[in-house]
């Protein structure tokens, strides 16, 4: 009887710290996915913070295209106040968070061609400095982007292989949605002047 209890206790530790280091590893990879997410994020946020002052150094050499800056304007507004975080990252949530960047990189890609009806504008400083700030910056978006799929495809895998599923369903361990391409990203965009 003494042996029997003793093995029954040692299988219930061996048992208790796999699923304690199953659990930690599904915390872990968690953790890394949500910070991918928010240096996602992050990268979007630097791109609404450059758009002001691209704005206004346009505006003194294209007053009268008022209303592309207030496309920018509107568009910087609608795609800063959509928010993602793992409580609320439902396919749905994403796809309208992505739709209001590309409405975003929509806008500046016109402001950015309103430099070839401005000789001045294209010549000077500190629009070419923003001009290269901003691809730079979606450079790093497109980056964080990827890194931010990486980390969602290593959480999914890890919360869906057996045996680890069975925990991460007690847990309450959902599967993650990856950014994916808006429809039409295939096609090339024209750029008319």
């Amino acid at each position: 009887m003494n042996k029997t209890l003793i093995a029954v206790i040692a299988a219930v530790v061996i048992i208790g710290g796999w699923a304690a280091s199953a659990y930690n590893s599904m915390v872990q990879v968690q953790e890394t996915t949500t910070t991918a997410l928010a240096n996602v994020q992050s990268t979007y946020q630097r791109r609404a913070d450059l758009i002001p002052n691209l704005v206004e150094t346009v505006k003194g050499y294209a007053a009268h295209e008022k209303q592309t800056l207030e496309d920018v304007v509107a568009a910087r507004s609608k795609a800063t106040s959509i928010n993602l975080d793992p409580s609320n990252m439902t396919p749905e949530k994403l796809k309208e968070f992505q739709q209001a960047q590309g409405e975003l990189g929509s806008a500046l890609g016109r402001l950015i061609a309103i430099q070839e009806n401005y000789p001045d504008l294209k010549a000077n400083e500190n629009f070419r400095d923003l001009q290269v700030q901003l691809e730079g910056t979606e450079n790093r978006i497109n980056e964080a982007r990827n890194k931010y799929n990486e980390t969602v495809q290593q959480y999914n895998v890890v919360i869906r292989s057996f045996p680890k599923n069975i925990l991460a369903g007690m847990f309450g361990f959902q599967q993650m949605t990856k950014f994916e391409a808006e429809a039409g990203a295939e096609k090339a965009p024209q750029v008319k002047f």
